[in-house]
């Protein structure tokens, strides 16, 4: 059995970051992720997809994810279920990310945080953040010029 998806979109709100009562992090974001061809009218449809991240990557997102900012997120769907106020059982789809990658900078949106996080990953780059990774940016000298031959591109 297979259950996974992959999703990129922006996020429509800061993330939320609580705590479980045996002090466990978690983080929500809704994602919005565009439908790839326009509706009837001509229009593109948006999907919000709720997002939950546990542990340290919820820590993470909630400290460098802002509102706009362009993520992709993997993981699985998780469909839950509980009873309203009212009693009326309710069902949520959410996805519940083992991976989250921070696929803008964030001066690139003007949101005021900069810079890496701490130990030393970075939040831009393609390499997912794991505990003591030791990523550093790929793009810390890239006004250095790149000598490639011809020759040696595959396209």
């Amino acid at each position: 059995m297979l259950n996974r998806i992959i999703l990129i979109g922006r996020l429509t709100q800061d993330p939320e970051l609580r705590y479980t009562p045996s002090g466990t992090p978690v983080a929500n974001f809704t994602l919005a992720v565009d439908r790839p061809r326009p509706n009837q009218m001509g229009e593109r449809e948006t999907d919000f997809i709720n997002i939950v991240v546990w542990q340290k990557l919820g820590e993470l997102c909630a400290q460098y994810l802002r509102k706009g900012r362009l993520a992709a997120v993997e993981g699985r769907l998780q469909i839950r279920s509980y009873e309203n106020r009212e009693g009326q059982r309710v069902r949520v789809a959410e996805v519940v990310a083992d991976n989250v990658r921070f696929l803008d900078r964030a001066g690139d949106r003007e949101s005021g945080q900069s810079g890496p996080p701490p130990g030393g990953g970075t939040p831009w780059t393609d390499e997912p953040y794991s505990k003591g990774s030791g990523v550093d940016d790929p793009f810390a000298d890239d006004s250095r010029r790149v000598d490639i031959s011809e020759d040696d591109l595959p396209f």
